[in-house]
């Protein structure tokens, strides 16, 4: 497994494990080699900011397939998750950084758009001209991912095309947003100068947009996202519609986005808007210990931790085993998939 770290010191008093497991979401700790002798695996999931849907995501995902030592047993009502696992959210610039530091060894896994690690994979789109990923790997397709366009109300921009002369953020390199931004923009014709280019991320951008010093920002989620909900709250923001012929020949040429809307109060006071999206998948390095992503699968899968996902985020109701395999164009994992055949997703 890249990056791995065996042996005999990875056993921890029981001391010890109590102060590593107060710092686990503040310190970065190296992983370690999945094995049955051993008592505690550390797995940390890449996500995003902390206000958008990746970060509630991973931690919902972490919560499902942690079980430390002297947790109560599954059977009795306790965790289901990979015996001796820890699994934590760590925050990150989005889906390219996570894709990077996942084949770096500094991630053990990470979240990311499905058009990402297809680019990733096949060192095509935002890849093109570098060495494809041809180590990453795919565990699960998880929900679909809405892009938001929010606009300040007072910019003076009703379409698409009044973005023209505003300053709007694409968030930053390294985040799949920047890329959809940019895909969509070029789509409609704008070139870099028609724009006044912010780039932060949507921490930054709604503090901006609270000072109005922002007009208008991307943002590429599963609804609700926290930031955008903090915005309409306050009755700064509307959500900009992507809809028109345009769009349909944007996805008939972008084949990895679909048509989708973002439903009526879904955010306080906004209507419902038609828009696109694309999908959240959780990757993973094909180095990583086969049985140890085996077993990460069937955790996320285990029939007992469905209401987890049901109840713990409204994205977490989309993330089915039913759909699990659908828009996967990069190779399953080989623990993943040894899962899905024994469920007979996938055929022998």
């Amino acid at each position: 497994m890249a990056g791995a770290v065996a042996g005999n010191s990875n056993r921890l008093t029981k001391r010890s494990f109590l102060l590593l497991s107060a710092a686990i979401s503040l310190i970065c700790l190296s992983p370690v080699k999945f094995t049955a002798a051993q008592d505690i695996t550390f797995f940390r999931i890449g996500t995003g900011s902390t206000s958008g849907t990746y970060y509630p995501i991973g931690t919902l995902i972490a919560s499902i397939i942690s079980n430390p030592p002297g947790s109560r047993a599954c059977e009795d009502g306790g965790s289901c998750g990979v015996q001796g696992l820890i699994a934590a959210a760590q925050t990150t610039r989005g889906s390219i950084d996570n894709i990077r530091r996942v084949m770096n060894g500094s991630l053990e896994t990470g979240l990311a758009q499905s058009d990402i690690v297809q680019a990733a994979y096949s060192g095509t789109g935002v890849f093109k001209g570098k060495k494809p990923k041809s180590k990453l790997r795919v565990i699960a397709n998880l929900y679909p991912e809405d892009v938001h366009l929010i606009v300040r109300r007072g910019a003076g921009i009703s379409s698409i095309k009044d973005l023209k002369g505003k300053r709007v953020s694409f968030d930053l390199p390294g985040s799949g947003t920047r890329v959809n931004a940019e895909e969509i923009l070029a789509a409609l014709g704008f070139s870099g100068k028609d724009i006044k280019a912010v780039a932060v991320n949507a921490d930054k951008a709604v503090a901006l947009m609270l000072d109005d010093e922002l007009d208008a920002f991307f943002f590429v989620a599963g609804y609700p996202v926290a930031a955008v909900s903090e915005l309409a709250r306050a009755g700064k923001i509307d959500l900009l519609p992507l809809g028109g012929d345009w769009v349909k020949k944007f996805v008939a040429h972008h084949k990895y986005y679909s048509l989708s809307e973002i439903p009526d109060e879904t955010y306080p006071g906004i209507k419902r808007v038609s828009t696109l999206a694309v999908s959240t998948q959780w990757i993973v390095n094909a180095d990583m210990d086969e049985d140890l992503v085996y077993e990460v699968t069937r955790a996320l899968w285990h029939p007992r931790n469905r209401q987890l996902l049901d109840h713990g985020h409204v994205k977490g109701k989309k993330i089915r085993l039913e759909t699990a395999l659908e828009g996967v164009s990069t190779p399953l994992h080989p623990g993943a998939e040894r899962y899905y055949r024994e469920k007979g997703l996938i055929e022998k």
